[in-house]
């Protein structure tokens, strides 16, 4: 299995699922085999390493501006990986956390009680 795919586009512009159900997120994590954007282990759902369970893809880098490290999931150390295809970071006006409209009120206190 190709843990990197440097050639593989990003899916979209925020995480996969929470898209799909209206959820929201608070920081993107790409995944560097398939391009799969989710969201990262510190939003409710953890799509990200969700996506790594059932894909088996370990490898994932930020989705951030300004930040280009990698991860990798089976190690749980940084990964020096290579350039990935662009874009490289969700656009710079979507909010953090996002997406714009979505996201309650009371985030902190819902990050708090899970």
């Amino acid at each position: 299995m190709t843990k990197v795919d440097p050639a593989a586009p990003p899916s979209g512009t925020g995480c996969v699922e929470c898209e799909a159900d209206g959820g929201w997120w608070i920081h993107l994590r790409r995944c560097a085999a398939c391009g799969h954007i989710g969201c990262c282990d510190d939003s409710l759902a953890k799509h990200a390493s969700a996506h790594w369970r059932e894909t088996g893809h370990p490898i994932i880098r930020s989705f951030e501006p300004g930040e280009d490290w990698f991860w990798d999931f089976e190690t749980n150390e940084y990964y020096d990986g290579p350039e990935l295809a662009p874009p490289q970071n969700h656009p710079t006006d979507q909010p953090v956390p996002g997406p714009e409209g979505r996201v309650p009120a009371n985030w902190v206190s819902q990050l708090r009680e899970r």
